[in-house]
């Protein structure tokens, strides 16, 4: 194959794209293919990845175990829909009860994460009979109308008539000028305040665990207790957005297992497939039998998503990727905190498992964000491709496959210290 290079690329993006949509670095490669954790750009140079495509690739690049089970289904029934009888689907859905924690043992199939939190939303609406909802400020959960409204980073907070859905805010459980369990504390007092005013309209609460592009944000380990034992009060259910930290990627198949709080409806998306769109939201028996009105996903659950996604399932739990990722994720984050001693620019360093946030300059967000993309693009030209999130965009995300090795990360931080030397 000829490829047409980073400058062709952009020049196609600019004529045919949306103007929405951007890219990182100043000078960005052409991604070409990948293997594992590595990816290769058109010059055969070799990148080790460390954001997996936002928390996506978990199982690796083009896994051979997982893509040869994906293309042997290719080749014999690639689509049907949910009205004809497969055997894929119902297969992913019995492996998922096996998977989920206790009692969400119903799984309805879809394409995104976006597209799974909306049906959740609506779901916690048709079984509640409430239609308002209540939200962590900072938290990103979709695209769409309703998952557009309950996100409250300003800069995915694309539509104007975001307001008429009915949300309210509450502050996260995390502040800079207050200890961790001082921040706890005021959301919850917040929580507590807007139950007693419109509890009686809000038909759910959705958070996400570990906030991701808020920031790799991490509640104290009794918030999510207390949330649910408030929310029951007023009976308004609880929905677990873990569709960047599912499948392992924080050292437990899912987050919530940190808090031993099991939600009434969980979304889960991006790692189930790894690279093949699939996502899903999963409830009780109780609660999904209030879902009886005609609703179908015209590709959701079709049978090569679904083979692709027991593949994933399967290869998680061959591989102890979870344990794997707590392990690996916890000699990171150690490393990087040491780091924090030697550079003073280092504010913070974050996370659970193999999704570590590191925050620059929390004192001055926007020279922190200068200096995050100085930070990236260095990195990118000695070989490793790393994220960004934050509300200032000023936090660097390390979210990589799961599959990497510990000389993959001692050889990241040894880039990375010297990067930081050279600022």
């Amino acid at each position: 194959m000829t490829y047409i290079g980073p400058d062709g690329i952009l020049a196609k993006r600019k004529a045919y794209f949306y103007p929405c949509t951007a890219h990182f670095y100043k000078q960005p490669p052409q991604l070409v293919r990948g293997s594992m954790q590595y990816l290769y750009d058109e010059h055969d140079k070799q990148y080790v990845d460390f954001f997996a495509g936002v928390s996506v690739v978990a199982c690796g690049h083009c896994n051979p175990q997982i893509t040869s089970a994906t293309i042997k289904q290719l080749q014999q029934l690639q689509h049907t829909t949910t009205i004809y009888l497969t055997q894929p689907m119902v297969d992913l859905s019995e492996k998922m009860a096996s998977v989920l924690p206790d009692k969400l043992n119903r799984t309805f199939f879809c394409n995104s994460g976006s597209e799974a939190n909306e049906g959740a939303m609506l779901l916690a609406r048709l079984h509640t009979g409430k239609k308002e909802f209540i939200a962590l400020e900072n938290g990103l959960h979709g695209r769409t109308f309703l998952t557009m409204g309950v996100t409250g980073i300003p800069m995915w907070r694309a539509d104007n008539s975001l307001d008429s859905i009915g949300v309210s805010f509450i502050p996260r459980p995390y502040d800079e000028k207050l200890t961790p369990e001082q921040a706890a504390t005021h959301s919850l007092e917040v929580l507590k305040q807007v139950l007693e005013e419109k509890g009686d309209q809000i038909a759910a609460m959705i958070v996400e665990p570990i906030q991701g592009n808020g920031g790799i944000i991490v509640p104290v380990d009794w918030y999510f207790l207390e949330v649910k034992k408030l929310l029951n009060q007023y009976h308004v259910l609880l929905i677990a957005d873990e569709i960047q930290t599912g499948f392992g990627r924080t050292g437990k198949m899912f987050a919530m297992e940190h808090f031993d709080v099991v939600p009434d409806i969980m979304t889960m998306a991006k790692a189930l497939g790894n690279g093949v769109p699939i996502s899903c939201f999963a409830s009780t028996d109780q609660i999904a039998a209030s879902f009886t009105k005609p609703s179908a996903s015209t590709f959701g659950g079709n049978p090569v998503s679904s083979v692709t996604a027991l593949a994933v399932l399967d290869y998680i739990e061959q591989e102890n990727l979870a344990d794997r990722a707590a392990s690996l994720g916890t000699q990171m984050k150690e490393q990087l905190l040491q780091m924090k001693q030697k550079f003073s620019i280092i504010s913070d360093v974050r996370g659970l498992g193999l999704m570590i946030g590191m925050e620059m300059c929390a004192d001055d967000p926007a020279q922190g964000a200068v200096v995050v993309d100085q930070i990236l693009e260095t990195m990118k030209d000695r070989g490793f491709i790393i994220g960004k999130n934050g509300i200032h965009r000023n936090v660097i995300a390390f979210q990589p496959p799961l599959v990497l090795t510990e000389a993959d990360i001692n050889n990241m931080l040894s880039a990375l210290d010297e990067t930081l030397y050279g600022l």
